[in-house]
């Protein structure tokens, strides 16, 4: 619709097959609203390699979703990282989402493969220097848990960006002056790529607050008052988290944010919910 925003998807690979058929009806329910394009996650050392690669093939053999393809950098050599990559090229795979990634185990530190890629930029300038693929790389509008200073964490997109990345998405975050105070600050380094903010409708209040406290996202006091005593309440809880997005998601389009990417932790209902209230509909019902 004439207002709607531009809008992405990220999907995780499922753990079972039943996971998995459940994701193709997500995929079924979200598709209409023709997203820009749709990823699938990379699990924390490369764990589920065949699985993303198996569904990131069949979303771009069987559907006409633009599908982007997550890679990191954690457990594989330069040499494997690169033949995965050249595979999916092959396939016809243009859009990559490179990563640093995430140790298998959360308690220990990073550590990058002996013969691998050192960091998400070495893997953005060796994916340029072999391809044409398009490449999202990670941003932090609270910066990265790892990061030293919002400054360094600011140097790092940077790197990114001159190795030839050519747009950067968010991680979650609920505070939206927080991502304006990051666009006023990437504008400021020089930093002319795309930043797409990353949306996540949250499903389970206290797993949101849990995770955030590792990844660095704040999670406001207003917002806790607000899922405060409906953990046996699905129903209702699920109308806030839709008024909290659609809330999120005004407030910064009224600041000039034209897209937006959604963690959909594959479950279509909340997303698809508040694409709607963002004027987005069905492609046929638009048509």
């Amino acid at each position: 619709m004439k207002n709607a925003p531009l809008v992405s998807f990220e999907f995780f690979p499922p753990h079972d097959d039943v996971g998995e058929s459940r994701l193709w009806q997500v995929m079924a329910r979200l598709a209409p609203l023709s997203p820009s394009f749709v990823s699938v996650t990379y699990g924390a050392g490369g764990s589920t390699r065949k699985r993303t690669d198996r569904i990131v093939r069949r979303i771009h053999d069987e559907t006409n979703v633009s599908v982007a393809a997550h890679l990191t950098c954690v457990g594989a050599s330069r040499e494997e990282v690169d033949g995965i990559a050249a595979g999916w090229w092959e396939a016809g795979i243009r859009h990559i989402v490179a990563l640093r990634g995430d140790m298998p185990d959360a308690n220990v530190p990073y550590a990058p493969h002996p013969q691998g890629y050192v960091n998400a930029a070495d893997l953005v300038g060796g994916l340029r220097n072999t391809s044409g693929f398009e490449i999202s790389v990670a941003a932090y509008p609270e910066c990265h848990p790892d990061s030293d200073s919002l400054e360094a964490d600011l140097d790092n997109l940077k790197r990114k960006v001159d190795a030839g990345a050519t747009q950067a998405i968010t991680q979650y975050f609920f505070n939206s002056d927080d991502f304006l105070r990051f666009r006023d600050r990437i504008d400021a380094a020089g930093i002319d790529i795309p930043v797409i903010p990353g949306i996540l409708p949250v499903t389970n209040f206290a797993k949101v607050a849990e995770f955030s406290e590792r990844c660095g996202a704040t999670v406001p006091d207003w917002m806790a008052k607000l899922f405060d005593g409906l953990d046996d309440d699905p129903d209702t809880r699920k109308l806030v988290a839709v008024s909290v997005a659609v809330d999120q998601c005004r407030a910064l389009q009224a600041e000039g944010v034209q897209g937006f990417h959604f963690y959909t932790l594959n479950r279509a209902e909340l997303t698809y919910a508040i694409c709607w209230r963002l004027g987005l509909r069905p492609l046929d019902e638009a048509a």
